[in-house]
């Protein structure tokens, strides 16, 4: 499995995102960006650019936890923390060096340290091609707390994986591990995914209905795109009804077959993030 040491698996994290620190939110979107050649560069007129693209896992000096970031051919980013905190970005490559604008977001019910649930930031390393990446997060909380990581992350050659519908097609189950704070509105729920990438679930007790479909992006690399939409929430999680939530998914075929899925949306001025954890059953 990708995650390293005992930390987590996966996580389902669900972060509710009010006012903040400046800048604008980064959510995933399934449309345009730059495109990669198969030997993972990306090219503009003459010259060409290693392309940042790929599964990597590493940790983070801070916390200690594991990552898992989710890079694109279109360098959409998505780094998932053990605890369940997304840093969703851009990633921006010139040469070797790397940089990723980025929003943070805490697990619906859960918080950083002082208190708040989003924050804004700037990883700034390099990288080499289907490599390593390595640098500095420099993060502020939308309650104006500072804080400073070194991220160090392997390529992991699961990446290479050609994509396809038939290879997410199946029945799993949600779960989220321990040790993560909050709470989980798909916790338990039986996840369909047809072969014509449909994927629908509901929650065992907070009600709510995922309805959406994972599409193939790139067939070339094991990194799906997913948008989604939750209905019927209740109590608690009625916030959730109706956000159209867009991001990125992998799948680790090892028995049981794992799925990585992260997301985010904004309905109403208000942004939030998700994180499923899939096993195949």
């Amino acid at each position: 499995m990708r995650w390293q040491g005992t930390v987590l698996a996966y996580v389902l994290a669900l972060a509710l995102l009010t006012g903040g620190c400046g800048g604008s939110t980064n959510t995933i979107s399934l449309g345009g960006g730059a495109s990669t050649s198969s030997s993972g560069s990306s090219s503009s007129g003459s010259g060409s650019t290693a392309s940042p693209a790929g599964i990597w896992t590493g940790s983070d000096s801070a916390t200690g936890l594991s990552l898992t970031a989710l890079i694109n051919s279109s360098n959409q980013a998505d780094v998932i923390r053990a605890d369940g905190v997304q840093f969703i970005g851009t990633a921006q490559a010139s040469g070797s060096d790397l940089a990723i604008a980025v929003d943070g977001y805490t697990e619906f019910g859960g918080g950083f340290t002082d208190g708040s649930t989003k924050g804004v930031g700037t990883f700034s390393g390099s990288f080499t091609a289907e490599g390593s990446i390595s640098g500095t997060l420099n993060f502020t909380t939308s309650a104006n707390a500072q804080s400073s990581s070194t991220w160090s992350l392997g390529f992991d050659s699961l990446y290479d994986t050609a994509s396809a519908l038939s290879a997410i097609a199946g029945a799993y189950t949600e779960s989220l591990p321990s040790g993560t704070s909050g709470t989980d509105p798909m916790q338990g729920a039986s996840v369909t995914i047809t072969g014509l990438g449909g994927i629908s679930a509901q929650g065992a007790t907070s009600g709510c209905v995922l309805s959406g479909s994972v599409t193939v992006t790139d067939a070339k690399s094991d990194i799906y795109g997913i948008t989604f939409k939750l209905s019927e929430c209740t109590g608690d999680y009625a916030v959730l009804n109706a956000v159209p939530f867009a991001g990125l998914a992998d799948l680790d075929p090892t028995s049981p077959a794992h799925m990585l899925i992260g997301a985010s949306g904004q309905l109403s001025g208000t942004s939030y993030a998700m994180v499923l954890s899939l096993t195949a059953t």
